[in-house]
C-alpha cells in the first residue's frame, strides 16, 4: 500500500462543526481552495457561492477604505483576510482597517502569514449572513474589543455602524449632513446613503472632506511618531 494511501483521510468542514482553532485550520488547509470558512466561538460556518449582491457593495467598501489608507500612512487594510482573532475565533472579515502591524500593539502578522489579534475596525457585507454578523460575529468582535464595526445589510439598503463602549456595541447614526465620523480612526467618513445607493463618488466626495480634516492630520503625525516593532520581534 502507497505512503499516499496510508494517509488518514480529513474530515471536510460542515456548517455547525465545533472544532478547536488548530483543527479548523488543519481542516481548511485541506479544503479546496474556493470554498471560504471560518471559526466563530469555536462554530464553523462555511460560506455560500458570493452573489453579485454581496460582491458589488463589497467592492465598493474596498474602494472607500483603500482610500483611507492610501492617504493615512501608518494604516492598512485587509480584503478577505484570516484574522486568528482569539482562541475559538478565526474569522474572516470582507474587510478590516487596522493601524499597520509594525505599529500596532494589538494586531500582528504570524510567523506563516497570518494576521492575528484585534484590528480597529471591521466591515462585514451582509446578504444571507445577516444573523451571523449581527448575532454571533458581532459578539465575538466585541468581546475581543474591536472598536469599531460596520455592517452593510445589504437587501435592506441599510448600514449600521457600531463603536466600542464599555465592552458593548452602541449604533452611531448620521449626522444632519447624512455623515459618520469614525471616533477611532479620525478623518475616515462616511455618507451613508450614498454608500447605501452605491453613490461611490460621493462616498469618496465626502471621505476627501474628512481625510482634509485637522484631526486626521493630528491622526497622521501621531502615527508617523509611533515606535515601530524590530524585524523578527
Amino acid at each position: 500500500m502507497s505512503a499516499r494511501m496510508m494517509r488518514p483521510r480529513v474530515p471536510q468542514l460542515e456548517n455547525g462543526d465545533r472544532l478547536t482553532r488548530d483543527e479548523f485550520e488543519r481542516r481548511y488547509h485541506m479544503t479546496p481552495k474556493h470554498i471560504k470558512a471560518e471559526l466563530i466561538d469555536g462554530v464553523v460556518y462555511v460560506a455560500s457561492p458570493v452573489r453579485a449582491i454581496h460582491a458589488t457593495p463589497h467592492a465598493d467598501v474596498i474602494g472607500w477604505l483603500t482610500t483611507y489608507r492610501a492617504f493615512t500612512p501608518g494604516t492598512d487594510v485587509a480584503d478577505n483576510g484570516t484574522d486568528r482573532l482569539d482562541a475559538t475565533n478565526e474569522p474572516q472579515p470582507d474587510a478590516m482597517l487596522y493601524i499597520d502591524v509594525d505599529r500596532s500593539k494589538n494586531f500582528r502578522l504570524g510567523a506563516d502569514g497570518y494576521l492575528e489579534g484585534v484590528p480597529e475596525l471591521i466591515a462585514e457585507v451582509a446578504a444571507s449572513s445577516v444573523s451571523k454578523d449581527l448575532g454571533p460575529k458581532k459578539r465575538s468582535y466585541a468581546r475581543n474589543g474591536v472598536q469599531e464595526y460596520v455592517v452593510w445589510r445589504t437587501e435592506e439598503d441599510a448600514i449600521d455602524w457600531f463603536t466600542l463602549q464599555n465592552g458593548d456595541y452602541v449604533s452611531m447614526t448620521p449626522d444632519e449632513a447624512g455623515i459618520i465620523r469614525s471616533q477611532i480612526l479620525p478623518g475616515l467618513w462616511l455618507n451613508v446613503a450614498a454608500m447605501a445607493d452605491r453613490n461611490h463618488a460621493l462616498v469618496l466626495a465626502v471621505l476627501n472632506q474628512g481625510l482634509q480634516s485637522s484631526e486626521h492630520a493630528a491622526f497622521v503625525a501621531k502615527l508617523e511618531a509611533m515606535p515601530r516593532r524590530e524585524v523578527g520581534s
